[in-house]
């Protein structure tokens, strides 16, 4: 090997072995901030075609990072493509990309304040006002402040009066994993990060 050649391997050396690291094999190179040791099947990433064009639409009608991180943990579009209410009902009924549940809404989001349990159907309002859905959001966590709101937002009425359980625990740290990889260059592209986190 020439020497000029040698010396441009070396001067490229520790770019690489400060690359991210990947969490899932075959997967998109990703920062590695730990994936929750208790997430059952682990970590990773894939593509979805379309999916950075959604990530804009999201940045666009004022959702930041974390948007972006909640919405991916909840649908692989991040969309409302899901059965309507989430397949729930009352205050238990889940609206919008961040699948929102009624309960909290109707305390915490000004579209909605003051409205009875038996109005629920109202949230689905949501589902096709994105810029609506993601005021709610901030408004909500603005309300019950971070800890409430993800312990309300996983759990409901029970999360926001035990917030700190072992499965809210869990989707905090899953939710923070998926922001870490997003922020990390994965903002308008179309990789998608999941966590194995079982739905309740």
């Amino acid at each position: 090997m020439q020497l000029s050649a040698l010396i441009t391997l070396l001067a490229a050396l520790p770019a690489a072995l400060a690359a991210p690291v990947s969490e899932n094999t075959g997967s998109v190179l990703v920062a590695r901030q730990s994936c929750p040791s208790n997430s059952g099947k682990g970590c990773g990433s894939y593509q979805v075609s379309g999916l950075g064009s959604r990530k804009r639409q999201i940045l666009n009608s004022g959702g930041g990072t974390w948007e972006l991180a909640i919405a991916m943990m909840e649908t692989e579009r991040m969309s409302t493509d899901y059965a309507y209410g989430d397949n729930k009902q009352n205050d238990a009924a889940n609206f919008g990309i961040f699948k929102q549940n009624w309960g909290m809404l109707r305390v915490c989001c000004n579209k909605f304040k003051g409205q009875s349990q038996s109005s629920w159907n109202n949230g689905n309002v949501l589902n096709n006002d994105l810029t609506a859905d993601i005021k709610c959001r901030q408004e909500c966590q603005n309300y019950y402040g971070a800890d409430k709101w993800w312990a309300g937002h996983r759990n409901g009425a029970s999360g926001l009066n035990n917030p700190y359980t072992a499965d809210i625990n869990l989707y905090k740290s899953a939710a923070s994993w998926t922001h870490s990889q997003i922020v990390n260059g994965h903002t308008t592209d179309d990789w998608r990060f999941w966590v194995d986190v079982v739905p309740i």
